[in-house]
């Protein structure tokens, strides 16, 4: 596997009327990572998210992708085209459309959604969506309209939509809140899978969930890079189990 890092963040900042949401945060990604990024409350994870995708600008910094490609002043369509993808916590689905019908849109993204289900398929095309259906786990709910599927399988359909843009890195955020134990692990198993061949980075508060499947995880805190390291070496270090004190919802102790 190459040693050259597929995003590489370098003193990012990013200032909102004088707070420093982030201040000066460096993060570096290697190809096939599933990067864990963790911290309490406010402490800039998803700004961080959105600075990467270019949903916000970063005030300085450095932000270089797939080697050195400049991304800290692209435009967010520019920067999803080169390969980032996206995912809020949210599931922006076509709630009125069957989950097949969902990944056929997502692959052909420059055709109005009439002009896309009129197209003919070609059979490649439906090669790779019924993969991509198998993957996330939803082949047997092809022809079951988005709106009636479960809170984790609409989150599963979106990760399948973003995965037929064939993104290098993806970038999640929160995606097990609100689901239940059997999906928030078949959710950690469709992770571990996809970074066979992409890299994956997920902002998140279920702890349980990071032990369970973080190789190395990153903490953040007011804005900075404050530990990075294997889950057993983050909680064990007794700066970030003091930052965590007194955060309610982030519960850094070993369960």
């Amino acid at each position: 596997m190459t040693t050259v890092p597929i995003l590489s963040c370098e003193k990012v900042t990013v200032a909102f009327d004088g707070f420093k949401a982030v201040n000066g945060m460096n993060l570096e990604l290697m190809p096939g990572e599933l990067r864990f990024l963790i911290g309490p409350n406010g402490a800039g994870k998803t700004t961080m998210l959105d600075v990467i995708c270019g949903k916000v600008k970063p005030a300085s910094g450095m932000l270089r992708f797939n080697g050195d490609i400049d991304i800290g002043r692209k435009k967010e369509y520019q920067i999803a085209e080169l390969g980032i993808g996206r995912k809020f916590q949210a599931p922006s689905i076509f709630f009125g459309l069957t989950v097949y019908e969902n990944l056929e849109l997502a692959m052909s993204q420059n055709r109005s959604v009439v002009a896309t289900l009129r197209a003919k398929l070609s059979q490649e095309d439906h090669i790779r969506i019924m993969r991509q259906l198998d993957m996330i786990g939803l082949s047997h709910r092809a022809a079951t309209v988005a709106g009636g599927l479960s809170h984790g399988q609409k989150q599963w359909l979106e990760i399948g939509m973003m995965l037929m843009q064939e993104p290098m890195l993806l970038l999640l955020d929160e995606p097990v809140a609100g689901m239940t134990d059997t999906e928030t692990e078949k959710t950690g198993e469709l992770l571990q899978e996809i970074t066979k061949e992409r890299t994956v980075v997920v902002v998140e508060h279920d702890m349980d969930f990071v032990r369970s499947f973080a190789t190395k995880v990153t903490v953040m805190h007011e804005g900075r890079l404050l530990k990075e390291g294997t889950m057993q070496e983050v909680q064990s270090d007794k700066v970030v189990s003091e930052v965590y004190l007194g955060h309610g919802r982030d519960n850094l102790a070993v369960s």
